[in-house]
């Protein structure tokens, strides 16, 4: 039987971003279906796949998008987003096969579901993009959300506290606005997508932050007190307001975590 691991690193090996999403599911389903082994037998790659296009190129290099509300300005959203949503698929397909042998079964179920609904996620907006005449690689895009997992590749905890607990938590903050602002501008059909994939997100943060707690609680560490000591060691970004402080506490990621290195 071939294992959740093996599975996972599949996944993370294939660079085209249609058969990637394909796989991810496939994998999803399969796992539901307890037709892969709970077990931890392969590694998973320093680094994933990635197509030719788009281009990646380093954060200060990236070009400026426009105004958000310009048909240029859409596109460069919306491909930015779909971008970040190709990335978290290897994110979280490796947060199971990397780190499910330290944890209950349920952690591998989290973050395999997790993956499935970044892939649809990527899909939706890939497929918005070819409607409005563009498509995902006619724009560059930058690897600072890979970097990431690099950086917590040794520690599942620095893991949870930045993927999910910062990065994503992050989508918490600005995806209302930007809900807002496509529905102003009249695009509906971005605007539902650009929902679905905020509501997903509460509960990609709470699944961070619940598995995040439970170790801690295990190690008998106190859990924002850690957080905050892994994401100053590990995350190189700011932790900037507003935030949106009561989709962050349905997650469970309450105000003692991130107020104390918020910056001003």
């Amino acid at each position: 039987m071939t294992s959740i691991a093996q599975a996972c690193r599949a996944v993370l090996e294939i660079a085209d971003p249609r058969a990637k999403v394909k796989a991810a599911r496939a994998t999803a389903r399969a796992w539901r279906r307890g037709d892969l082994a709970f077990a931890f037998d392969v590694a998973m790659p320093d680094r994933p796949g990635r197509p030719e296009h788009p281009e990646l190129l380093p954060p200060n290099r990236m070009p400026k998008r426009g105004k958000g509300g310009s048909e240029r300005g859409r596109l460069a959203l919306l491909h930015a987003l779909a971008h970040i949503e190709f990335v978290a698929i290897d994110l979280a397909f490796d947060a199971a096969g990397r780190f499910g042998a330290e944890f209950p079964r349920g952690f591998t179920d989290d973050w395999i579901s997790v993956g499935a609904d970044e892939a649809m996620h990527f899909a939706l907006l890939e497929r918005r993009l070819r409607q409005l005449g563009s498509h995902y690689g006619a724009l560059p895009a930058h690897d600072g959300l890979w970097d990431s997992a690099i950086e917590t590749a040794h520690d599942a905890l620095a893991r949870l506290a930045v993927v999910p607990m910062v990065l994503e938590a992050r989508g918490l903050d600005v995806t209302p606005a930007t809900v807002d602002r496509a529905r102003a501008a009249g695009d509906e059909a971005t605007a539902r997508i650009l929902h679905r994939i905020y509501t997903d997100e509460i509960r990609h943060v709470s699944a961070g932050t619940r598995w995040f707690q439970q170790r801690c609680k295990i190690e008998r560490i106190i859990p924002a007190a850690h957080w905050q000591t892994l994401v100053r060691r590990h995350f190189r970004g700011a932790i900037k307001p507003p935030f949106n402080d009561s989709a962050r506490a349905y997650a469970g990621l309450t105000r003692d975590y991130y107020e104390p290195l918020a910056e001003s």
